[in-house]
């Protein structure tokens, strides 16, 4: 197999947690391979690890052991700085709650992990400026969290996460908190940084219709992938 087709190419991946003495396992033994440019859902019910599966290839979580090659990166061996400057220019973040900064408007809370970069200031007006464009939202930029709809704050969320232009954008239940009609507008416009922008979409999610638009679907139950939906109790 060539591996070089992959974006994401995880072995023998092993993940728990402690409580007390007890250790709980959460993945077990998992292979994946994410193809370049592929748009994922992982899906499965409560405590099947999707959302420990999406934090350990944005780098937030460490596995207990097993291989999670990134773009040809084995990021199970960085340091912790390490992996905090690759997710910076690697990963784009999407949340179920937007995690936007309320006191910072909208251009800044695009603005945010730019700061972190080497770019010039002019530099980091255009990106801001193009990633508010391109979510629709430059007549808003100066608005605060408060002052936008659930709808918008998950735009501006969007557009902080591919503003440092990653390879993947990670985005765990990113229409739960919305309305039908404003979790169709994120879904469209997700779709279309992976049509378009060519960005490789990883999104845990519960519902069957936000699962449609991705081009691959990937079943988890107590740790594990499977194969035949029938064999999960959501």
């Amino acid at each position: 197999m060539d591996i070089s087709t992959y974006i994401v190419h995880i072995t023998n991946l092993y993940k728990s947690y402690k409580r007390g003495d007890q250790v709980i396992p959460v993945l077990s033994n998992l292979n994946l391979s994410i193809e370049k440019s592929d748009f994922i859902a992982l899906m499965g019910p409560s405590g099947s690890g999707k959302s420990t599966l999406l934090n350990i290839i944005a780098g937030i979580d460490k596995a207990d052991s097993g291989i999670i090659l990134v773009n040809g990166l084995d990021i199970s061996k960085l340091s912790e700085k390490a992996l905090t400057e690759w997710r910076l220019l690697n990963v784009g973040f999407i949340f179920q709650f937007y995690n936007l900064i309320p006191v910072l408007t909208a251009y800044e809370n695009v603005l945010l992990p730019l700061m972190l970069t080497n770019l010039s200031k002019s530099e980091r007006k255009e990106h801001t400026e193009f990633a508010l464009e391109l979510v629709g939202l430059s007549d808003r930029k100066d608005h605060y969290p408060n002052q936008l709809s659930g709808g918008q704050q998950q735009r501006v969320a969007i557009a902080r996460a591919i503003v440092t232009d990653p390879a993947i954008i990670v985005a765990d239940e990113p229409t739960g908190d919305l309305d039908k009609n404003s979790a169709i507008q994120i879904l469209d416009l997700i779709n279309r940084l992976n049509e378009e922008l060519k960005k490789t979409i990883i999104m845990v999610t519960h519902d069957p219709r936000a699962a449609k638009y991705a081009k691959t679907i990937k079943y988890l139950d107590k740790g594990e992938l499977v194969n035949d939906i029938s064999q999960i109790s959501f």
